[in-house]
């Protein structure tokens, strides 16, 4: 316990945390999990100063979603920093990935007031000029939806393309989670997309060079909350 404490403590001064930056919102999500590592789950969010205990066969990779680090991580014990992580006594393999970290989370009003209806509206040279919220970088979104109910994504900048989803528990990842992906559904590279769920909704655009199929979550995951 004294060698985990010693470790918090450390990764707060690497990373300059503070009390209240403990308090905000999660920096990544867990991607995946092999063994049986206590207290953490597939597509969970962690926090600044979180402590992760892993046996010596048990791993995890955490998608950082401000720095788009992704770290795949097997052993020992793991402090999550604002940006990576600390860890002691395991390895840790640590890759860049594509991801839209100024605005992979979407909950002020202005994200959400970025009205899909005033892009329809809009001439397609002002579309040209007005960018989407937020970038994914996989064909096949992950969406962070908070019930169940109807899913809509729709394609903005070229109509015809639309896909009505009914969100049910079974079709869920960890209860909250629809990904694309576990039903071979694509979006087009390079289209810009309104998607809504539940009164909420955002535009976002896929990259021209997002690829097909279980990309890393951090850089196709579309949060309403």
């Amino acid at each position: 316990m004294r060698s985990i404490l010693l470790a918090a403590s450390a990764v707060a001064g690497l990373f300059g945390l503070t009390a209240p930056v403990l308090a905000q919102a999660p920096v990544a999500v867990v991607e995946e999990v092999k063994g049986k590592p206590a207290g953490i789950e597939f597509m969970d969010y962690v926090t600044p100063g979180k402590v992760i205990k892993l046996g010596p066969k048990d791993t995890i990779v955490l998608g950082y979603m401000k720095s788009c680090w992704r770290e795949t991580i097997t052993g020992g014990t793991v402090v999550v920093g604002a940006e990576q992580s600390l860890v002691h006594l395991g390895k840790v393999d640590r890759a860049k990935v594509d991801c839209d970290g100024a605005n992979q989370r979407l909950t002020s009003q202005e994200a959400r007031d970025s009205a899909a209806a005033v892009f329809r509206n809009m001439t397609p040279a002002q579309q040209a000029i007005t960018p989407a919220r937020v970038t994914i970088y996989g064909l096949s979104p992950i969406v962070e939806v908070n019930g169940r109910g109807k899913l809509v994504i729709e394609r903005l900048d070229k109509p015809g393309e639309r896909h009505d989803v009914m969100v049910r528990d079974k079709s869920l990842l960890r209860g909250r989670f629809y990904d694309f992906a576990k039903t071979e559904k694509a979006l087009a590279p390079g289209g810009v997309y309104a998607a809504s769920f539940g009164g909420h909704e955002i535009v976002f655009k896929v990259d021209p060079a997002a690829k097909l199929g279980a990309t890393p979550v951090v850089g196709r995951l579309l949060r309403f909350e």
